[in-house]
């Protein structure tokens, strides 16, 4: 075999492996910020609409997700929302832990969200001593930045919801 033709045999076997990784890629190797959610019992609605990207280390469950900027947003006109650009915390089953750059304003106050665990059918979002339990259903969708749920319907939607109070149960 001459040089020309194992040059020309060794371009076509790269050029079928770049092609077979990006269809690897595009079979769902490479899941959305929103499916990895769902793939830890969270609905996608837990982010806003927009993550331009994230990391995950599934050993630990250590995870960043990006937006393109901060994101503030009302639910209910009463739950002012605010996410930083970059979101930090640990996925497991059911439990977003240690979450940094999200938080909520209550009264007066900006306080994060340090916590979010699922029971059933409820989401209960953690400030430390206090905490909130929302059903699953009110995160079915992503909500928007700048107008959360209610973006150009003008009817908007109801959180069904426990208002923020002091929690009885003790976070680890």
């Amino acid at each position: 075999m001459n040089f020309p033709q194992s040059l020309t045999i060794i371009t076509f076997l790269i050029l079928i492996l770049i092609s077979s990784s990006k269809a690897a890629d595009s079979s769902g190797d490479n899941p959305t910020a929103y499916e990895v959610l769902e793939r830890y019992y969270f609905p996608i609605g837990v982010l806003p609409k927009g993550v331009i990207g994230y990391d995950l280390d599934k050993p630990t469950g250590k995870f960043s997700a990006y937006l393109n900027g901060s994101c503030s947003f009302a639910l209910e006109g009463s739950y002012q929302l605010n996410y930083k650009s970059t979101i930090n915390g640990y996925i497991s089953k059911g439990k977003l832990s240690k979450l940094e750059g999200v938080k909520v304003k209550l009264f007066f106050f900006w306080v994060d969200i340090v916590e979010v665990d699922r029971s059933g059918d409820d989401l209960e979002f953690s400030v430390g001593i206090a905490s909130a339990g929302f059903s699953i259903d009110n995160f079915e969708e992503c909500p928007q930045c700048g107008c959360g749920l209610n973006c150009g319907d003008g009817d908007g939607i109801k959180l069904r919801t426990n208002r923020f109070g002091v929690s009885s149960s003790s976070s680890s």
